[in-house]
C-alpha cells in the first residue's frame, strides 16, 4: 500500500469513497514531511492546495506586533485550507509544523482533472470538504455565543 493511500484512508476525505475511488484519488495527492517549525504555507500566500494533517500537529499562526499568535492547532485528520482550495484567496494565517509532521496535499488543479473522468469522486470529496467547513463554522458560532454570554451576561472584563 502506498503512503498516499494510507494517508487518504485515515483522512475524512474518503468516508464515502470505494477502494477504487481511493486509488484514483491517491494518484493525484502528495504526502509531505515537515520538520518542527517548517512553514507549510506563509501568511498572505495564495495556495490552491487542501491539506490534511496525517500525523503531528500544524499551528495556524498569525503575525502580530508583539510576535506570533497561535490561533488554532490542528491534529491528525484535520483539514486546512478548504476555503483557499476553492477560491485562491490569500491565506489569513501561516501554517507551521509543530514537531515532526506529515500532511497530505491535494491541489485543486489536479483535483479538477477528475471532473470529466470521475465526477462521483469529485462530488463525494466536495461533500467531505463541506462537512469540515460546516463543523468549523459551527464551532466558531458556539465560541462566539460563549463570548457574548461572558461579556453581556456576566459583565466580563477583557
Amino acid at each position: 500500500m502506498t503512503p498516499a493511500i494510507e494517508a487518504l484512508r485515515a483522512s475524512p476525505l474518503v468516508g464515502e469513497l470505494t477502494q477504487d475511488e481511493i486509488k484514483a484519488l491517491a494518484a493525484i495527492v502528495h504526502v509531505r514531511a515537515l520538520a518542527d517549525g517548517e512553514v507549510l504555507v506563509p501568511e498572505g500566500a495564495t495556495d490552491s492546495k487542501l491539506h490534511v494533517v496525517v500525523s503531528g500537529r500544524v499551528d495556524v499562526v498569525r503575525e502580530a506586533d508583539h510576535g506570533r499568535h497561535v490561533l488554532q492547532t490542528l491534529v491528525a485528520g484535520d483539514l486546512v485550507g478548504e476555503l483557499s482550495f476553492m477560491d485562491d484567496a490569500p491565506r489569513y494565517a501561516a501554517l507551521v509544523a509543530s514537531g515532526p509532521t506529515e500532511v497530505l496535499a491535494l491541489d485543486r488543479i489536479d483535483f479538477e482533472t477528475l471532473i470529466d473522468r470521475s465526477p462521483r469522486i469529485v462530488y463525494k470529496v466536495m461533500r467531505a470538504i463541506m462537512r469540515a467547513a460546516r463543523n468549523i463554522q459551527r464551532r466558531l458560532s458556539l465560541q462566539m455565543r460563549d463570548m457574548e454570554n461572558y461579556l453581556y451576561r456576566t459583565g466580563g472584563k477583557y
